[in-house]
């Protein structure tokens, strides 16, 4: 993982806020940073790359088995990140932070091993979060979402009539049959938190029964939801959705009271452990509530520009090449599309390198490749 903090300066217990504390059997919280702007200047759209690779570094400097598990473990990753939360202005083809502005950014843990780090990361914080040429100072931190465990989600005491709000914050997106589903069909929704309560609460559930009794007793009430192509990730684009939702259980499905309690407390699990895939960038933020969607913002736009261009480009290299489908055609298109799409922004060649942690002369040729593809589509790559 390319080191994107350069600065390892720490907080003296004096210079830190009060810090804050949970009890030692805590498996679930979700930490919210205000960041101060230090300057003006511009931020490339895809810097949530660099939130998740600075966020590991900070792990490896205190606990690097713990930073080589979240780096390279196929499971579930026990932990996530938003994006900034604040004014982000477009300014060409790249974003722009303010001076003097405060920006909101969330991290949650949802393993008691990533709890147990935050907790001793939180006594020795850097001064700065250092964001590639846009340092962040970081002034404060919060409890967002309070700390529990997965037994106390289970046994929370609510309603069995109760129906439920989601707010999806940011692009959320499923995988079905290869294909991006950006719809959030309540077997898709379950199946997304049933997973990570599986992997990380020590009781996990048979989940084809489970799912078969969602599939045919939630009812959604109600939406507002809009459709986003957005970059995700190292590589490529995700079709996604934002918006809010409302759903609930049919009165069969009260029957059934130890499914009941599970629907209610992964409900419960969404806002700490994000909804669907690629949450460690940024993406399937969740909240509880029903706002009414913010109209589309500049900075969105700019986002989704990138995303759609990694899309179209994708679909053209991909038909382009000898073999049709499989794993290693859609990555070398993948691979290409985001290198030339984020080479058409702006971005320099070393920093995409950095955040793809591929060699410099590799990617070079890639987008000598991927420009060469377009100016001649007969060509052979």
């Amino acid at each position: 993982m390319p080191r994107t903090a350069t600065s390892t300066r720490r907080k003296t217990q004096n210079q830190a806020n009060t810090p804050l504390s949970w009890a030692d059997d805590t498996e679930l919280v979700g930490l919210v940073f205000d960041l101060e702007a230090t300057s003006t200047t511009s931020l490339y759209s895809q810097y949530t790359i660099g939130l998740h690779a600075w966020f590991l570094d900070q792990v490896r400097q205190l606990n690097p088995k713990l930073s080589a598990y979240l780096h390279d473990s196929e499971s579930e990753k026990p932990f996530n990140i938003s994006a900034l939360e604040g004014q982000l202005l477009p300014s060409g083809k790249q974003l722009q932070i303010q001076a003097n502005q405060t920006y909101r950014w969330h991290v949650n843990a949802i393993s008691q091993p990533v709890v147990q780090f935050l907790s001793q990361w939180l006594t020795q914080l850097p001064l700065t979060l250092e964001l590639r040429d846009a340092p962040l100072q970081i002034k404060q931190v919060h409890i967002a979402h309070p700390a529990t465990t997965y037994t106390q989600l289970l046994n929370s005491l609510i309603s069995k009539y109760s129906d439920i709000s989601f707010n999806f914050v940011s692009p959320t997106s499923f995988r079905r049959k290869g294909h991006h589903l950006p719809l959030p069909v309540p077997i898709n929704l379950f199946h997304s938190y049933l997973r990570r309560w599986n992997d990380f609460s020590g009781t996990p559930v048979e989940q084809d029964a489970f799912l078969e009794w969602i599939d045919e007793n939630v009812i959604i009430h109600q939406h507002r939801l809009e459709s986003v192509k957005v970059a995700a990730g190292k590589r490529g684009s995700v079709t996604g959705f934002t918006g809010v939702m409302s759903c609930g259980l049919s009165k069969p499905a009260l029957a059934n009271t130890e499914f009941t309690q599970l629907f209610y407390a992964l409900v419960q699990l969404a806002p700490y452990c994000g909804t669907g895939h690629k949450t460690t960038f940024g993406l399937g933020q969740t909240r509880f509530y029903w706002v009414e969607p913010e109209q589309t913002t500049p900075s969105r736009v700019l986002t989704n520009l990138l995303g759609e261009r990694i899309d179209e480009l994708t679909a053209i290299f991909t038909a382009q090449r000898k073999r049709t489908g499989g794993e290693r055609t859609d990555k070398i298109a993948s691979t290409w599309a985001t290198i030339l799409a984020r080479r058409e922004m702006g971005e320099s060649l070393q920093v995409i390198a950095q955040d793809l942690e591929m060699p410099y002369i590799t990617v070079k040729t890639y987008v000598k490749l991927a420009r060469r593809a377009l100016k001649d589509p007969m060509s052979k790559s």
